[in-house]
């Protein structure tokens, strides 16, 4: 079983595995073989605040925002959208 984030993020249980990872402190989704997300694992940082999730769908539903090292053009998508307002506001409001 693989755990998985659903798009209200809450954590449940999944017979297939996530296609993406994300840090849930830092809202950021991505590529599993992202460079900057394994560089931070190996550096020890990172897991404790790992997430999985089944598509960029839910990333996205969950409040997550493309990572800007692997998913460039999502990314630039996403800032372009004025997306990047919206979760500004969210982490002043959740701090």
């Amino acid at each position: 079983m693989y755990k998985l984030i659903d798009s209200d993020g809450k954590e449940y249980l999944s017979d297939v595995p996530g296609t993406l990872g994300g840090n849930k402190r830092l809202k950021i989704y991505g590529r599993l073989d992202c460079p900057s997300a394994n560089r931070w694992i190996q550096k020890g940082y990172y897991v404790k605040d790992r997430v999985f999730f089944l598509d960029k769908k839910t990333a996205i539903a969950a409040g997550y925002r493309p990572c800007a090292v692997c998913m460039k053009k999502e990314y630039m998508e996403w800032k372009k959208s004025g997306s990047s307002k919206v979760l500004k506001k969210y982490d002043i409001l959740n701090k």
